[in-house]
């Protein structure tokens, strides 16, 4: 009898150290799903300010040609 109370004892140790186990895991994985959603975020954040800055280049680009054209257009006038 006591040797049945103490397998019974040592099985719910098991049972609760395992359950610690699983429970640290899914810490981990839940952990580790964090951390690659705040990278995809990062990523993200960082393409659209790269994009954003390229527009604003290609928009300085445009207006940098308009000036050359309009300082050709004012040659022209005084030839």
């Amino acid at each position: 009898r006591a040797q049945e109370s103490a397998r019974e004892h040592k099985r719910a140790r098991e049972s609760a150290r395992e359950s610690a186990r699983e429970s640290a895991r899914e810490h981990k994985r839940a952990r580790e799903r964090e951390r690659q959603e705040r990278a995809q975020e990062s990523a993200r954040e960082s393409e659209s300010e790269n994009e954003r800055a390229r527009q604003g280049e290609s928009m300085r680009e445009h207006e940098r040609e308009r000036e050359r054209e309009r300082e050709r257009m004012r040659e022209r006038a005084r030839e």
